[in-house]
């Protein structure tokens, strides 16, 4: 328990009402969870306002409620603070709820469209193998050490942040990688965190369907650099163009990597091969069992974080060089002379880099299918994109579902198949069931060959109308490649 005065510490207030020396025994912006004696937060939301609830948080224990706007109606036993935004106030309390443990971290966000996960994931590891005690948070997992923790959003909600943080800090972290997504960054979910660093990994077309255009979802991720202290570091990829746009407000320290351009730290790919990447990077020639030029840019941001956080740059090579990529990323099982890829690709950028990398290791010698599907309720506008890109650069195109949700599944491939020309179409085969796209992928490609199954990488369910059914892209790939040992 926290007295009120101790949680509203560095909060913007406009007013309160009652007693602030009042003993708060937690944190929450769902009045369902409200607990007795504690504090309920009214965040404006997109689908509901958090103030329709304050009657029914004061109903069930709330002492304490944080809005914006004061209920015309007040109660006599309920101190009220009004604040200028719940959003930010809610994740700034929480913070010093949970005693400020980003301020005894070495904590580094990750923003980008592509390569967010691959980025903290390897980092998570290279930090691990450099005898450190590391906390995660990603898409793919939450991880203390080698402890793994669920993980139900890309970046947790304020609450769940600063307590995921006090316990990965009462384990003994030094260090935390996290991911920053746009949707956490504009809802403020990172409020109250403080962070030694910040990468900018790309940024392409996605979650428009959220932020409403591209301007929009620029200013999210910049929103990142543009919060950071003149004591963090601003780590941008040169060779994005908008990677100078992320950093040009920023009171942290600039950093830039690339490999096209002139950047603080450089790498050039000497070899791409089914086995792995050889790069020239920081002048020194190095082998990684990482595969594609894409996975160059997240090992040349890894290395440029180490040695930013003030590790030696002999020993971060050589542990990079062991690693392997986070789970669902260009993951290849092979049989049967075939290859197939699981990726999580599921923006026309991602999906792009993944068959380029196919092509430059297949150099034409073999046919390349793709699997590929987009997701229900979600940025229709890069569906027909995805198929474009799907359909040109591959011997044919199997259009499939992802996770539909609430949409109909054919509709979706009836987007996807929409500004396809005559000739793309011809390379093109929709089959909505999921399971069924993939077995004829496999069953139809050659000794040789290649098979992207693209959109769902990690996931190991897919979502339809609210219900998650079990479903792991590569566990089906072995099952169907099994059947071949049957003829």
């Amino acid at each position: 328990m926290r007295k009120l005065k101790d949680i509203l510490y560095k909060v913007a207030l406009r007013a309160t009402q009652g007693d602030m020396e009042l003993g708060v025994t937690g944190i929450y912006f769902d009045s369902r969870q409200v607990r007795q004696d504690g504090l309920f937060v009214a965040v404006p939301g997109t689908q509901v306002d958090g103030h329709a609830f304050i009657p029914k948080a004061i109903d069930q224990g709330a002492r304490v409620i944080v809005c914006e706007v004061l209920p015309e109606e007040t109660r006599v036993h309920v101190t009220y603070v009004q604040v200028a935004s719940a959003a930010v106030a809610l994740g700034e309390m929480a913070a010093n709820f949970y005693g400020n443990p980003s301020e005894k971290l070495k904590l580094v966000g990750i923003t980008g469209t592509n390569g967010k996960t691959s980025t903290a994931t390897l980092l998570h590891r290279l930090f691990i193998a450099l005898g450190y005690q590391v906390g995660l948070i990603s898409t793919v997992e939450n991880k203390i050490n080698e402890e793994v923790l669920p993980a139900t959003h890309t970046t947790p909600d304020a609450v769940q942040l600063q307590a995921l943080l006090q316990r990965m800090l009462q384990a003994g972290c030094t260090h935390v990688f996290m991911e920053a997504s746009s949707h956490a960054i504009v809802q403020e979910r990172m409020a109250g965190t403080r962070v030694t660093g910040a990468v900018f990994t790309n940024i392409s077309h996605d979650h428009l369907d959220y932020h409403g255009d591209f301007n929009s979802y620029i200013k999210a991720k910049k929103k990142l650099f543009d919060g950071l202290p003149k004591t963090a570091f601003a780590l941008t990829n040169a060779d994005d163009k908008r990677g100078a746009v992320m950093v040009q407000n920023t009171a942290a320290q600039i950093h830039t990597y690339g490999i096209k351009t002139d950047a603080d730290f450089k790498a050039k790919v000497l070899s791409n091969t089914l086995e792995g990447l050889e790069l020239s990077i920081q002048q020194h020639a190095v082998w990684f069992g990482l595969i594609g030029r894409f996975n160059a840019y997240n090992l040349l941001a890894v290395l440029a974080t180490a040695l930013l956080l003030g590790e030696e740059e002999e020993e971060v090579l050589l542990q990079l060089s062991r690693l392997k990529s986070a789970t669902g990323r260009f993951e290849t099982v092979q049989a049967h002379g075939l290859t197939v890829v699981i990726d999580y690709a599921h923006t026309p950028d991602a999906l792009e880099n993944v068959l380029a990398t196919l092509e430059e290791i297949n150099d034409g010698r073999a046919h390349i299918y793709t699997v590929v599907g987009c997701g229900g309720n979600r940025d229709k506008t890069k569906r027909p994109l995805m198929a474009k890109i799907a359909a040109a650069k591959s011997t044919k195109a199997y259009f499939t579902s992802d996770n539909p949700r609430d949409e109909d599944p054919e509709q979706i491939l009836a987007d996807m198949q929409e500004g396809l020309s005559p000739v793309e179409l011809r390379k093109v085969l929709s089959i909505a069931d999921r399971r069924s796209a993939i077995k004829a992928a496999i069953l139809g490609a050659e000794e040789g060959d290649m098979i992207l199954v693209a959109g769902k990488g990690h996931e190991t369910y897919q979502e339809i109308k609210g219900v998650k059914h079990p479903f792991d892209d590569k566990e089906e790939v072995k099952k169907i490649l099994a059947l071949l040992n049957q003829k």
